[in-house]
């Protein structure tokens, strides 16, 4: 009599780390509307960009004799950083981030005007956006069955990488 092999789900083998990191943010997040979780997240994103944006940077004399003293802040390391992060797990991703980079940066400059001539600052639109859009789709997150702060935690790092993921699937690009 032969022996009956028990039953095992068999977990998918992937070619790169950031496969698996889509699969296991597709097993979590299943039941939420993916437009719904990027709106969400790129007003986190740009929340958390602006406020990093605005951290004061020290102004170095070699370059306000250049005049290039506006072009360097806080902001320039945290787009560098996220867009090699990125550039790691996903080239092609990547580069539509920093197309969205580009974007939110040019906002947070205009946010800098309106500032200038009165309005509210900055900082104060920066936290206000992150803080609303964090606590949205953490209340979100939570009606997902699997869900973990662990899962969170990814979906706010790799989750801009994974939304583009199914834009490019849909246009049936490789990435």
């Amino acid at each position: 009599m032969k022996k009956k092999k028990p039953n095992t789900v068999k977990k998918p083998e992937f070619a790169r780390p950031v496969e698996q990191y889509f699969y296991e943010l597709d097993q979590v997040f299943t039941q939420g509307n993916k437009g719904l979780y990027a709106l969400l997240l790129a007003f986190a994103f740009f929340g958390v960009m602006g406020i990093i944006w605005m951290i004061p940077f020290p102004q170095f004399e070699f370059m306000v004799k250049m005049n290039a003293h506006t072009f360097l802040n806080w902001g320039s390391f945290f787009i560098a950083i996220v867009v090699y992060l990125y550039l790691r797990l996903a080239p092609t991703l990547s580069y539509a981030i920093l197309l969205c980079i580009g974007v939110m940066s040019f906002f947070i400059v205009q946010l800098e005007y309106i500032e200038r001539d009165g309005g509210p600052a900055v900082l104060l639109v920066s936290l206000l956006l992150a803080l609303s859009s964090i606590t949205a789709l953490w209340f979100i997150a939570n009606k997902e069955s699997k869900f973990t702060p662990k899962d969170f935690k990814r979906l706010l790092t790799i989750g801009p990488i994974w939304l583009w993921s199914k834009v490019f699937e849909k246009v049936k690009l490789r990435y």
